[in-house]
């Protein structure tokens, strides 16, 4: 199992198990991890980073009905990680400002009044290449190999179910004064050499400082949540496997309410090391999107899109946009920074402009 904590889940009726890890350093007074926290099966585990919202969810005291809530789930791309350790690294040193914590930051003033939820890789090959091998079956660098059966929407709805519940049980013990964990070493956040790249085996569970009791928290409640998705760069692979499972997904309640609460979706910039699907293209596909009926918005930069190495990029972007279009979706697709030279940098500004 991903951790040492018993917590039941109301949604799904049974006991789970998880460890929660309070973040407060260099991460804000709204923000906390959530680690190795189980999904589809015992053996595939994420790290979460929760931006919590102000005034949202139920009220405090439990007496009104909850209040719907809005949660934004992000998947970052290649590079990104907790600011501590992309500060420290040789090379993504100098893309720190996009470290996690920041662009939770930065979605949570995109999306004010939201939820917003960093759904951290389970792998970084080389400390650099993202790969979401719980959501996609991938190579060593992540490039994906999509499949219509590998059960990436049945992890995502039990990974948020799972989170729900640790963050909403570690923030209402905190707002009591009380540790998460009595067992549990105290830790100033530092990142743990023992820590493993996947969150899951060997995941040592630590206690980090509280939050400020003053956080005024509401409980988390996924009967009366609606969703984005947005992909970011390597992401986007994790999008693209939603969309291959869609119509054997439907055919479960649980799973299929899920999609129904999911108010839009957001490829921003997407990219991998395979070539091909970096954008997807098959009109079956993309069909079972339309019949969903929620709005997809594609936001590119030159640098994806305009690299001549890897001309097949633009194509697929522009026959994904075309064949949504031609179903009737609402699509949104925006190419930024268009005049300006291709850059990594103008890769990463997407978060600010779209």
């Amino acid at each position: 199992m991903c951790g040492r904590r018993l917590l039941r889940s109301p949604l799904l009726g049974v006991v789970l198990s998880g460890a929660m890890e309070p973040r407060a350093e260099g991460c804000g007074p709204r923000c906390l991890r959530v680690s190795a926290v189980p999904g589809a099966d015992a053996r595939r585990c994420n790290e979460l980073l929760l931006h919590v919202a102000a005034g949202q969810g139920c009220p405090a005291n439990g007496e009104e009905e909850p209040l719907p809530q809005h949660h934004v789930v992000y998947f970052p791309g290649d590079v990104q990680n907790y600011h501590e350790v992309m500060a420290r690294h040789p090379e993504n040193y100098q893309w720190e400002s996009w470290s996690l914590e920041n662009v939770a930051a930065i979605l949570a003033r995109r999306f004010p009044g939201s939820y917003i939820w960093v759904v951290k890789c389970s792998r970084m090959h080389l400390h650099k290449f993202s790969c979401y091998d719980n959501f996609v079956k991938s190579n060593m660098f992540g490039a994906p190999e999509h499949s219509a059966d590998f059960g990436a929407f049945k992890h995502l709805y039990t990974l948020l179910v799972n989170a729900f519940n640790f963050s909403q049980n570690s923030l209402l013990s905190m707002k009591n004064g009380t540790d998460l964990s009595k067992d549990a070493e105290a830790s100033n956040c530092r990142p743990d050499s023992s820590h493993t790249t996947n969150g899951c085996q060997g995941e040592k569970e630590r206690t980090c400082e509280k939050l400020e009791s003053a956080m005024n928290f509401h409980p988390l409640s996924l009967n009366v949540a609606s969703f984005t998705l947005i992909g970011f760069s390597k992401g986007c692979v994790v999008l693209n496997q939603l969309l291959f499972e869609l119509k054997e997904a439907r055919k479960d309640k649980d799973i299929d309410a899920f999609i129904k609460s999911i108010r839009a979706m957001y490829w921003l910039d997407g990219g991998h090391s395979g070539g091909s699907n970096t954008w997807i293209t098959y009109p079956e596909v993309l069909k079972e999107l339309a019949q969903t009926g929620i709005p997809v918005h594609a936001h590119v930069t030159p640098y994806q899109v305009c690299d001549p190495m890897r001309s097949w990029i633009g194509k697929e972007h522009k026959k994904f946009v075309q064949i949504l279009q031609d179903f009737g979706v609402q699509v949104t697709s925006h190419i930024h920074f268009a005049k300006e030279t291709p850059s990594i940098e103008n890769h990463f500004r997407v978060h600010e402009a779209f």
